[in-house]
């Protein structure tokens, strides 16, 4: 009896338990592994996330958007008013391309712990021509986004050598 009851507390801890399913990518060329999320899609844009041994990278498909180095994306997260900045990491484009990048290490940059536990409402990307343009989340690519995230900090670790 103490063993079926000891089996029945446990299976919240077993059932929380998440599979990491990352693309994992060789360059034939120099040999380094990438991990990449694949395309996500969103309300209004695409997001794949990749790592690799240097940097984890955040890269948007905003369609019909232009982009300079001066354009920001604001990051909004559940249940508070609090929000996050970015600046564009990618180059100057009008094919909708925006990046933010974090430097991958032994210790996980704030924000993007931040994104592995809590959830993202919205993101609002403002672009060359100053008027923003808002992607939001359903309540599960909220989850999908957070649960990718935090795949992604935790086998990005395996990559830093």
């Amino acid at each position: 009896m103490k063993l079926f009851i000891s089996t029945l507390l446990l299976l919240p801890l077993l059932a929380g338990a998440q599979e990491c399913k990352l693309i994992n990518e060789k360059d034939p060329y120099t040999k380094e592994t990438k991990l990449s999320s694949g395309a996500l899609t969103l309300q209004g844009a695409t997001l794949t996330i990749d790592a690799d041994k240097k940097e984890i990278d955040f890269f948007f498909e905003v369609n019909g958007k232009c982009f300079n180095d001066m354009s920001t994306v604001f990051i909004f997260w559940e249940n508070t008013r609090a929000k996050t900045t970015f600046r564009n990491a990618g180059s100057m484009n009008c094919d909708g391309y925006f990046h933010f990048k974090f430097r991958n290490g032994a210790t996980t940059p704030t924000a993007l712990n931040k994104m592995a536990t809590q959830k993202v409402v919205h993101f609002i990307f403002k672009g060359n021509d100053d008027k923003e343009f808002t992607v939001g989340l359903s309540p599960a690519q909220q989850q999908t986004l957070m649960e990718i995230v935090a795949c992604i900090n935790k086998e990005s670790k395996t990559l830093v050598q």
